[in-house]
């Protein structure tokens, strides 16, 4: 782990403990246009960092310098304060880091934690969050509960439950009753205790540990809570609240004292166990920790007891964890990604591309809430066979849509307009004879408000125009006055008349000069191993440019719609002095 990783581990830590928001983390650690600014400050082109200077000195003067540039305050206006926002947070960590003289390394060296005990993996619905735990625990010990708003200690930690055994019936004078030479039975109903999640994964873990052979690591437990904010988290632990608490061997700090019914649960779950070699807590010894966990009198956490959770951000107002119960554990963010498995709607005869779908409706859940926490995974919905037909989409993700995201913001703006009028939810079903049914003209609306087209309809020709297009257009373009380019041809051959100008760059630096220019388009402009590593279709739309000093992927599709390619004509003309290229239109009459 080299430095600036070290830095951003502890910063990232520090927003963890210090931030009550689940946003923060992914707002505070967006650093690319503040490096940009540093580049310029520091006049180097060089890989440099913020996270680089670790100094509060020279922080603060840089932070001024950066804070004083035209292009930090334009992009700060259009982030809305974030960056300003950025380097504060960064300048307190600074700061914070140089008071309490934190070490990373310390937190390196420690001889038993080698992941986080206790850790929240949170993000939009359908970023694969359960998905990433079931396959780090692929082949472990897995004890997995839900938590829902009726959950409570009982359900999480375990209590006596009425349950029947079948007893001899007797008469009034306490003698078995026997018909035919066989006794007659009865159900009786008792209360035995029974263990829940917390405790089947709390006994297995002891006993796991209890079993390791001397100097091996024991058997790793994982109790996994599925979406953990759903319940009273302050209600169902309790005062299991204290084990989490783990000291640097991985064990509990402060044990609690079981109560009796507890105890004799635990005590007959351990009556078997071995030898037990425990730590010393709390001015205990190690055989008297040993005893009383044995005994069932005391609950401690041991070190291959791991404890990790979902949560969906969009569920956050059902219960909010409070401050103290969240600086116990870790938390690792799910950004929305790629799943990279050619899903597509289905709906009319029709096929939509499931990722191009999200990239547009997340983009407008964006500019409609101005929040992260509402958007879709891409795992929200799961296909079958790679297809999400058109019933699973209204069903699914048109209700939420409707009922959860928009519902509050009056479904204003073109996506929801129908031929008619809204497209309101009811529209999208229709009652034949008792039989209802999703109307997949409305799904195929939607798309066309979205800007979503049929996936065989989505092949652009040089000019930019589709099959589909009504009004087609036909103008060209030049460079420098040279060339005569269709709209889907321009980009690419920007950058091969840049490359032949400039041998000796990189790919890397050609890859960050012009990656500034896209206008929108995705894969605009990709190196070979990224290019080499996707696995959508797309592929066949993107182009190589090869020089001397390396090569590069230019994506050669999507510039007709959406203004792409006038968007992209401004930035390389607003970049003339970087690029040497001016881009005028040759109006097609």
């Amino acid at each position: 782990m080299n430095k600036r990783e070290i830095i951003f581990k502890q910063y990232t830590t520090f927003i963890e403990k210090c931030t009550l928001s689940y946003k923060s983390l992914p707002n505070y650690t967006n650093f690319v246009r503040i490096n940009e600014c540093l580049q310029i400050v520091k006049q180097t082109s060089d890989d440099i960092s913020i996270l680089d200077i670790t100094n509060a000195d020279e922080l603060s003067k840089v932070t001024g310098q950066i804070e004083s540039l035209p292009q930090f305050q334009e992009y700060n206006r259009k982030g809305k304060k974030q960056y300003s926002n950025t380097l504060s947070m960064y300048s307190r960590f600074i700061n914070a880091r140089e008071l309490f003289k934190c070490s990373m390394k310390d937190k390196e060296e420690k001889k038993y934690i080698q992941k986080p005990l206790q850790q929240i993996y949170y993000g939009a619905p359908g970023t694969g969050k359960s998905h990433e735990i079931k396959s780090l625990t692929k082949g472990k010990e897995v004890i997995r509960t839900t938590f829902h708003p009726d959950s409570d200690y009982s359900t999480f930690v375990g209590a006596y439950k009425p349950t029947t055994i079948e007893v001899p019936m007797r008469d009034v004078t306490g003698k078995v009753i026997v018909e035919n030479g066989k006794q007659v039975t009865e159900n009786r109903i008792i209360y035995e205790f029974v263990e829940q999640a917390f405790l089947q994964a709390y006994t297995r873990s002891w006993i796991e540990f209890a079993n390791a052979e001397e100097g091996k690591t024991p058997v790793e437990v994982y109790l996994v809570i599925e979406e953990i904010n759903r319940g009273n988290c302050a209600q169902i632990f309790g005062d299991l609240f204290q084990l989490l608490d783990r000291g640097e061997d991985g064990f509990s700090e402060y044990p609690i004292v079981a109560d009796k019914d507890m105890q004799k649960q635990l005590a007959k779950a351990f009556a078997d166990m071995p030898y037990l070699n425990a730590p010393s807590v709390c001015g205990m010894s190690a055989e008297e920790v040993a005893v009383k966990i044995r005994k069932g009198e005391i609950l401690l956490l041991p070190n291959n007891l791991f404890i990790w959770a979902t949560m969906n951000t969009s569920d956050q107002s059902l219960f909010p964890i409070d401050s103290a119960f969240k600086r116990r554990w870790d938390w690792q963010y799910m950004p929305i990604a790629n799943g990279n498995r050619d899903w597509r709607i289905s709906a009319n005869d029709n096929e939509y591309d499931w990722w191009e779908f999200l990239e547009k409706i997340n983009a407008l859940i964006g500019e409609k809430t101005s929040s992260e926490d509402k958007k879709l995974g891409y795992y929200f919905c799961k296909a079958k066979d790679g297809v999400i037909d058109a019933k699973m989409f209204v069903g699914k993700v048109i209700f939420y849509l409707w009922n959860d995201v928009f519902k509050d913001y009056e479904f204003e703006g073109d996506a929801f307009n129908d031929v008619e009028g809204k497209l309101t939810f009811d529209k999208f079903y229709k009652t034949i004879d008792g039989t209802t049914t999703v109307v997949e003209e409305k799904v195929v609306r939607f798309m066309e408000n979205l800007n979503v087209n049929p996936i065989d309809d989505q092949e652009e020709d040089e000019d930019g125009n589709m099959k589909s297009s009504v009004n087609k257009n036909y103008d060209k373009f030049s460079i420098n006055d040279n060339g005569n380019w269709g709209k889907n041809r321009l980009a690419f051959e920007c950058i091969k008349e840049y490359v032949s100008h400039h041998e000796e760059k990189t790919a890397d630096e050609v890859l960050e000069i012009w990656g500034k220019m896209n206008p929108g388009v995705p894969h605009f402009i990709e190196s070979d191993d990224v290019y080499n590593n996707r696995t959508d279709t797309s592929k066949i739309r993107s182009s190589n440019i090869k020089w001397s000093n390396g090569s590069v992927y230019v994506v050669r599709n999507g510039y007709g719609s959406n203004g792409m390619v006038e968007k992209f004509m401004k930035n390389v003309n607003d970049n003339y002095e970087l690029l040497g290229q001016k881009i005028k239109r040759i109006v097609n009459q």
